[in-house]
């Protein structure tokens, strides 16, 4: 059976310092921001995910994006070096997570940098986006670490977003989606299904036909019960300020055995 953990950590008091690269900056309300992360954590709760928390690191503004500070396949753990330089602080925290849930764990050296947001994975295909954060030489150091467990890694160019996960993610039946003008090449991905917000491109899936997805996309989850599926929609305004999204606020460990 398929394990459903995933680790979450809470956002810090200097979360409003966040970086922000891709968006002109707006002023985060931390309150509201600590409500709509206990709500985040509550729906994948709701959802049979058992959550486990970080250790938190409140020196770094940007800790709540967990996702960026590892990159699981099966039991193996990569943890990341990011591209931003005051990102790199969050990662023993998420090192010792991701140990006590027994990941064998590697690391990205210098000069590699790797960020989590930028690699989507689906099934055995890892599409990892060349862009800001992540290097040519973060790029090979997790070939070498996964694709000797047999996964496909499939370089993509990420030139207008953040990472490659705030342009495309996928659906359970692993069509791509995307906001096509943040979309580099969507003719990479063997299936690609344009969506009509920004915010419609990220989801997370829960399990059977449910996806977690931003409220601040009604359109795209219209579209998605359209074809099937099943929108539950969290209101994350304060995170997406600062280039989150549904998929950064959690690592998802789908493949973990005992």
């Amino acid at each position: 059976m398929p394990s459903k953990k995933a680790l979450i950590r809470r956002p810090g008091p200097r979360l409003a310092e966040g970086l922000a690269t891709h968006l002109e900056r707006a002023p985060v309300d931390t309150r509201l921001a600590a409500r709509q992360w206990e709500a985040y954590a509550a729906v994948l709760a709701g959802h049979g995910w058992e959550t486990f928390e970080v250790e938190p690191a409140d020196d770094c503004p940007d800790a709540v994006f967990v996702e960026d500070a590892v990159v699981v396949f099966r039991n193996v753990a990569l943890i990341a070096r990011s591209g931003a330089d005051s990102r790199r602080g969050e990662t023993p925290g998420v090192e010792e997570a991701v140990g006590r849930l027994g990941c064998s764990v590697n690391w990205v050296w210098e000069p590699g940098t790797l960020d989590g947001g930028d690699v989507l994975k689906i099934g055995d295909t890892m599409y990892v986006g060349r862009g800001g954060r992540t290097n040519a030489e973060g790029v090979r150091q997790l070939r070498a670490v996964f694709e000797p467990l047999g996964a496909r890694v499939v370089a993509v160019p990420v030139t207008t977003v953040l990472h490659l996960k705030s342009a495309v993610t996928a659906l359970p039946d692993g069509t791509v989606i995307g906001y096509e003008p943040l979309v580099d090449s969507a003719a990479l991905f063997p299936r690609f299904l344009p969506v009509p917000e920004e915010a419609g491109a990220h989801v997370v899936l829960l399990g059977g036909s449910k996806l977690l997805m931003s409220a601040s996309a009604p359109k795209s989850a219209e579209l998605f019960a359209d074809l099937g599926f099943d929108p539950v929609l969290v209101d994350i305004r304060e995170f997406e300020k600062l280039e989150g999204c549904v998929t950064c606020l959690s690592v998802r460990l789908r493949e973990l055995y005992a």
